[in-house]
Parts: C-alpha cells; structure tokens; sequence
C-alpha cells in the first residue's frame, strides 16, 4: 500500500490541467475513465506485442471468437488490437484525438463497453477543442499503474479514493460508503459463520443491487481473503450510474473476475438477475429519494404478483424508497434447503426513517411487518453521525437472516454504536468522524457476544409489534330551531344546491327557481316551529321535523335532512346518545375519536379497561379498525436520564457571567 496515496494524489493533480474549461465538479468526468484506461494500458502491455501478431492471424473470424483466442495471448479477460498505447499516443500530437479514439476501439468487446458508458468522446472532443487532450494523455502517461508497482487491491483503493473525490459533489441521498463502515458492515454480516471464514476452498456469491463502484464488493473479497485465503467470493452487482457502472465493471475486469457478473440498469424497475439466489447480500441504498421514475413498474409488480413478487409486503411512501431496496435483497436470499441448510445473510445499511416512518397499515409498517413475523431481523447496530462525506445523518446496520442460529430464534439484538468513534484530524465534507480498526473490532465482538448490556438490547420480535386501537365516543346533541340556528342551514352544501342546476337556458332557470322556492319553504317552517324548547333526543327531534315537513307538503330527501339536522344541532354532553342504526347502536363522536396503541403482546381489552375506561366511560373499540403495526423505537431503548441543574447553581452561572460582562465593558469604557 505503499503507492496507494501517491498515485491518487498525481492522478487528481492532472486535474489541474482542466481548470478552466472544467468545473471541479466534473473533473471526474476526465480523471476516471482516463484511470481506466491507464490501467487497462498498463496490464496489456506486457503481452500486447503477441496480441497483434496473433490478430493478424485470426482478424477474420467474428468478434466473440477472436476475443477468445486473443485473451488467451494477454493472459487477461480482454484485450487491445489497436496499434497504439499511451507511449505511441504521444508520438502524433496533431491527431491525439483520432488516434485516441482508434485506441479505444482497439480494445475487445467487453473492456469497450466500460469505456462507452462513461460516455469519453464527448470529452476527448472537448479536451481536443481546448487543447487539453495531448496534455492529459501526457500526464496519465507519465503514472505506471502496471499490476507488479499496483496491485489489484491497490489500483481498488485507487479507484475507490478517485470516485470518493468525485462524489463529494454527488447529490444529497447518494452517499459514498467510507471504507470502515463497510469492513463493519461485513464482519457483522459474515458473524458467527464458520464456513465462509475457515473451510477450505469454499465458494460463495455476494450480490449488491447498489453497488456504486463496487466499493463493498471489494471489502468483502478482501476481508474475507485476510481470514480464509483458500475462499473465494463470487461478486455481482447492478448499478444505475453509467460511470459508477463503468467503474465497477472496469476493477472486476482488471482483477480477472466474471466481468459479466456486472451488470446496469434500474435495480427497481429491471432486475437484472431475475432468478438468482446468493448467500451473501450487502447494499447501501439511497436515502430519501423518490421512487416516483419506477413506481409504475414497481406498483405492477405489487398488485400482480403480491408475495411472488419482490415488493409483496408492501409499498413505502413514493418519497423514500429504500425498504423497497430491502425487500429486493430479501427476494434474493436462498431459501434454507437441504443443499443450502445455512439460507442466506444480508447487511443494509440505511438511515432512521425505516425504523419507525409510517403508521400501523401504512406500507412501511406492513413491510416491517413482514421482516418481523419472517423471522428475519437478527439485529440492527445504530452508527455514529457524520461518517459520510456528504451527509451527517444518523444512519443503521440491518443485518437479516433467513436461518438464525437456535438462540437468536424470534429474537432481535440493538445495538447501539453511537459512540465508537475517533474525529478525524481534517473533515471531508460532512466527515468528521471515523471508526477505527479497534472499534470495528469491538462493535462486531458485542455484536458477536449476543449479551445485553448498556449497549446492547436484546427483544422477541413481538416487542416491536403494535395494535392500534380506534377509541370511539358517542355522539351526543341537542336540538334547538331558533333565528340563530336556522340561519346556520345557508352554509350547508345541499342546502345550497337545491337552488343550482346542471341544466342548459330555459331549463336551468326552471329547476333553480323551484329550489328556491323549497328552500323557502323550508325556512318558513323552520321558523314556525316552537324557538324556545331545546331536544335533547336527535330520534325524537327528528320525529317532530319529519311531521312538520310532511304536513306542510315539504319532501326533503336524506342530504337535505341531514343538513338541517347539522345546522340545528350542537354538541351536548348531557344530551341522549345519538344511535347510527335501529338495533340501537350508538353513533360515534368523530371529533372526540381517538387511538391508541397496544403492545402485540398485551390483550387490548385489558388495557383498553385498565388505560381508557377510567377516563372516558363511555368508550368502545371499533374492532373492525383495529391495525396491527411494527415500528423500532431505537433511540427509546438506549435513552439516558439527565438530570437537570438545579436552579441555585443556573443561577450562579447567570451571575458570573453578567459580573464579567460588566467587568469587559468597564475596561473598554475607560
């Protein structure tokens, strides 16, 4: 790791030479592809000269098979049949776009395809038009990025700091994931799993649905190499970001790896891996985004294939997609078999909106839901703020398994990891806090140790289950038809539109003035009623009205009646039960509704007798509206009392700092 920091800083120093016509934000745009193919140059070039020989001997046959044969040659997944490398670049300043290009086409199909998705011609054209382009290529020729002085895992570092750079400009909700919290997130979700650490010579899968650059890919392939060299970890991955694509593909290419394992698109709305199971599942989701660009295909896929699906459990609100990502990963474990008796293991990492957003029914709580009564959950580690470049935000570790071991069964483990951290000498962006080798170590050993302690909770999974109980009251009014109240019926809506028409001329005018004259009709017999005798019975009330309108002529219909109920009326707690049916049932208040809610493990109507009736006797539960929900109340478990100062010693600090006011402003006075 010697080279590591040297070479990025020379790679981001030739950036220097893009000041002007280049924004620093779009350096990138220049640094990264131009890393790519410095490497590429690089590891071909030892075995480029049999490359050409040999495609001179093989140019005629199609592309796929000739590839084969020439790969064979460079000793590498890809190669270059272009005449040209960096060194003979330099050679023709005058058509260093030309043959710049003819160098990229030289490369075969698959290192080709990287290239184009950083979409580089359009920034050779620019380079070429500010005459940058011979100067660039100068430089990157000047950095020998060749396997024997980088190794793989150094040119990932390389990479890994260049996008880090990069995305320091990147928009909120797209965050980079610093190096120490992916090693954090590996080892918890590679905890307690003997077969992946120590047996020899044992293959596994690991999938990232947002892998970026391939970042957690890479930690994981290493970290596992530290402990197990014999393992080999399978890497795929989708990615959405054509250049964070380009990159991921390009460093899986350059370390001899299935490049195809690679692939871009939508994760939401096209799964590029539609039937594939891994046993490892890791991915840093975007925060808080919308989801609304997929939500037509994603809701498609809920309403028709429901549990066959990926998203069954549920839809989060359309502005923060991230349980969406979850439940993708989910979709992708292996099912417990007897081929794959251990299921599979995955870590997530996403900020505290999935904890607790959404109420009982909501789409969040539904997939919570989901997680809990799955038996998925095996713990959530809660990190420290201001671990991300270009965020602050408290973020989480989800680590879910769909084969727990015997003593973790139904149980879920808290842990909270806020305070494991050391600041960072200098910021970078909004980091300011790191997590040394030994806090990692130490947060997956509590992890590990599966014991509670003042970091560590540990709960069923019914503990976070809810019931959410709509407390009725009934509604109870008084009736009373004096000036005041009757004057209440011109505000009513269908009172209004007895007097309106929908119809055309002679017509419309005909219809309104027939409304006009039931309303008065109406009011007249309203106001001929007793004004001095309040009711305090609506059934009774509504007898009398009836009567009166029949015997006047007055045929109202049930919206009309209705509203000169609500305009004569007012709440009256020592009035009659208002009933909504004949079987005598009472109609509820909704202003006086309320809701409460139950712990899943509590029976409802010993708290709804022991919490609700004491107060409000005349209470019930609206059973058809009972919910159940799930929410995780992190912060609540680990919440700390502090005792407040007391007012003497507020006091005195009050006073001593009005008496050295008083003291700084009678020395500047004199």
């Amino acid at each position: 790791m010697v080279n590591f920091q040297e070479k990025v800083n020379f790679l981001w120093t030739i950036a220097e030479i893009l000041r002007g016509p280049y924004k620093p934000e779009d350096y990138g745009k220049v640094i990264l592809p131009m890393a790519v193919l410095r490497r590429f140059d690089n590891v071909l070039e030892d075995t480029k000269e049999d490359v050409l020989k040999s495609y001179e001997q093989f140019k005629h046959l199609p592309e796929d098979a000739r590839d084969e044969i020439l790969n064979r040659k460079s000793n590498q997944l890809f190669n270059n049949t272009s005449n040209y490398d960096f060194n003979k670049l330099l050679n023709d300043s005058d058509n260093i776009a030309e043959n710049l290009r003819d160098y990229i086409n030289g490369f075969s199909k698959v290192a080709r395809e990287i290239i184009e998705y950083f979409d580089f011609d359009k920034q050779i054209e620019k380079m070429d038009r500010n005459d940058l382009l011979y100067l660039t290529v100068k430089r990157f020729a000047e950095v020998d990025l060749n396997p024997n002085v980088v190794s793989n895992l150094e040119m990932g570092y390389i990479f890994e700091e260049l996008i880090r750079r990069y995305s320091e400009h990147a928009e909120a909700g797209d965050h980079y994931t610093p190096r120490e919290v992916v090693r954090l997130m590996v080892g918890l979700m590679f905890n307690d799993d003997d077969d992946i650490l120590t047996k020899p010579g044992i293959t596994q899968t690991l999938y990232d649905g947002c892998a970026g650059t391939g970042g957690m890919g890479s930690i994981a392939q290493e970290y596992l190499n530290e402990l197990n060299r014999s393992a080999e970890l399978e890497f795929f991955a989708q990615e959405i970001n054509e250049e964070s694509f380009a990159m991921c593909k390009a460093d899986t290419l350059i370390k001899g790896e299935e490049a195809q394992n690679i692939r871009f698109g939508n994760t939401l709305t096209r799964d590029a891996f539609p039937t594939e199971k891994f046993d490892y599942l890791i991915s840093n989701p975007p925060y808080g985004v919308e989801w609304k660009p997929s939500e037509k295909v994603v809701r498609e896929e809920h309403e028709n294939l429901g549990m066959n699906g990926r998203f069954g459990a549920g839809l989060p609100r359309i502005g923060d997609g991230q349980l969406l990502f979850l439940q993708h990963l989910v979709s992708k474990m292996k099912p417990v078999s007897d081929e794959n008796p251990k299921g599979s293991r995955l870590a997530i990492i996403m900020n505290g909106s999935p904890l607790f957003t959404g109420d009982a029914g909501s789409g969040e709580s539904e997939i919570r839901r989901y997680m809990f009564e799955n038996d998925l959950v095996e713990g959530i580690v809660a990190m420290p703020t201001s671990l991300f470049y270009n965020t602050g935000i408290s973020t989480y570790i989800w680590i879910l398994t769909n084969h727990k071991t015997h003593w973790r069964k139904g149980k879920v483990q808290l842990v909270n990891a806020v305070d494991y951290y050391k600041k960072m000498r200098k910021s970078m962006g909004e980091k300011r806090h790191e997590i040394s080798p030994k806090q990692i170590n130490e947060i997956i050993r509590i992890y590990g140790d599966y014991k509670e302690s003042e970091q560590v909770k540990i709960f069923d999974n019914e503990d976070f289950g809810f019931q959410k109980i709509i407390v009725e009251r009934p509604l109870k009014l008084n009736f009373k038809v004096d000036n005041e109240r009757i004057e209440r019926i011109y505000d009513q809506k269908a009172f209004q539109n007895l007097a309106k028409s929908k119809k055309k001329d002679e017509a419309r005018l005909k219809e309104e003035e027939a409304g006009q004259k039931q309303q008065k009709a109406i009011i007249e017999a309203l106001q001929s009623m007793d004004n001095c005798t309040v009711y305090k019975n609506r059934e009774i009330f509504t007898d009398i009205l009836q009567s009166k309108l029949k015997n006047l002529g007055i045929v109202t219909k049930a919206p009309i009646l209705k509203a000169i109920l609500a305009s004569l009326s007012e709440k009256d707690d020592t009035a009659d039960v208002c009933l909504k049916n004949k079987k005598g049932d009472p109609e509820p208040d909704s202003d006086l509704r309320d809701s409460e809610n139950v712990p899943l493990k509590e029976n409802k109507n010993d708290y709804f007798k022991r919490e609700v009736l004491p107060h409000v006797p005349d209470a019930w539960i609206d059973e058809e509206k009972t919910k159940i929900g799930y929410e995780i109340p992190f912060s609540r478990h680990f919440y700390k009392y502090q005792e407040l100062r007391s007012s003497d010693e507020i006091k005195a600090e009050i006073q001593a700092l009005e008496a050295s006011i008083i003291d700084k402003l009678k020395k500047v006075m004199v």
